[in-house]
């Protein structure tokens, strides 16, 4: 990650306007309404001709121009392949990005309708969606990403974990507790890893990033997360459950999937290691946002004794799980 931290206090409803009707060319109605983002800014907007239109601001500071970049090229990659997704337009200078003059990178994208894939005991659906996740994947292998986030014990993880370590989030008393289950954690994973191939992922690929569009089929959105990492970081957070109850969805996906990926059964065995590293991970951003205003409204009790007492009793109790897989 690169660049400079900072917020959206410059996005009122006219910036919004403006910035894109400069970048794009577009005549835009005033109306610009706010659509449920955990870490961007993102609107719904209208042109003078009723067609509607999504357009994210991504966070200051968090991904490098060619970090952003890479996630489009992945999404053109995608595209060429006839996997559905909803494409950034090109705007004004045939690119992709947009910038407004404070420098908030954005992009835009025509409005796609559709409702999120659920959860069905239908095998048929699993196993549609693991062929759309190889096709994923096939063009992932095309190419690399190396502005965007390694997912493996050695990079990511023991980044997240020594940022934790070294912020002063954690209270007195519970750094050697978080060092040690870390350790515990890193020493049992980190060999499960070796030699395991990566590639560009989707990197957040659950049900809540899949459109059912019905005779159209699946559509696939928010690359945001794109990283380069294992194939099954893209198969966990489908899954209902833990992998050790959950096996009959992961072979089904799996059966999908590799009509266009080759990827070993064994990957099974890496599900509840990536899984502590999403909740170290997600611990990490959530101490990069403490001080936002939104963050201290919506989890007031953040960075308390208790919080993290209850924190590191989860992170034990997923440590088991590793052990218990096994």
């Amino acid at each position: 990650m690169a660049g400079k931290s900072g917020d959206f206090d410059s996005l009122e409803p006219s910036s919004v306007i403006d910035a894109v009707e400069r970048e794009s060319g577009l005549s835009l109605s005033p109306m610009v309404q706010p659509l449920p983002s955990y870490i961007n800014r993102v609107y719904e907007l209208r042109d003078d001709e009723d067609r509607r239109y999504v357009v994210k601001f991504y966070r200051p500071g968090r991904w490098s121009e060619e970090g952003i970049r890479q996630e489009h090229d992945y999404m053109e990659e995608c595209h060429e392949m006839d996997i559905p997704l909803a494409l950034p337009e090109i705007l004004k200078g045939d690119d992709t990005l947009g910038q407004t003059p404070e420098g908030i990178y954005f992009a835009l994208y025509p409005h796609m309708s559709g409702r999120l894939w659920e959860f069905l005991d239908d095998e048929e659906q699993w196993y549609r969606l693991g062929q759309l996740l190889g096709r994923l994947h096939t063009a992932g292998r095309r190419d690399e990403a190396p502005d965007r986030p390694v997912i493996h014990p050695e990079k990511s993880f023991l980044k997240d974990c020594s940022e934790i370590l070294e912020s002063g989030w954690l209270p007195a008393g519970r750094s050697s507790d978080f060092e040690k289950l870390f350790d515990s954690i890193s020493s049992r994973i980190t060999p499960l890893f070796r030699d395991v191939p990566l590639h560009r992922i989707h990197g957040d690929f659950h049900s809540g990033n899949i459109l059912d569009r019905m005779d159209q089929g699946l559509m696939v959105i928010d690359f945001d997360d794109m990283a380069m990492g294992p194939a099954v970081q893209d198969f966990w957070l489908l899954l209902p459950g833990h992998a050790s109850s959950c096996r009959r969805e992961f072979f089904l996906l799996l059966d999908g999937y590799s009509e266009f990926c080759p990827l070993s059964s064994d990957a099974i065995a890496l599900i509840e290691p990536l899984r502590a590293m999403r909740m170290v991970y997600f611990l990490a951003w959530c101490g990069r946002q403490k001080d936002d205003y939104g963050f201290r409204r919506n989890f007031p009790d953040w960075g308390s004794d208790a919080f993290w007492e209850s924190e590191l009793r989860d992170l034990q109790n997923q440590f088991q799980e590793i052990l218990d897989f096994e």
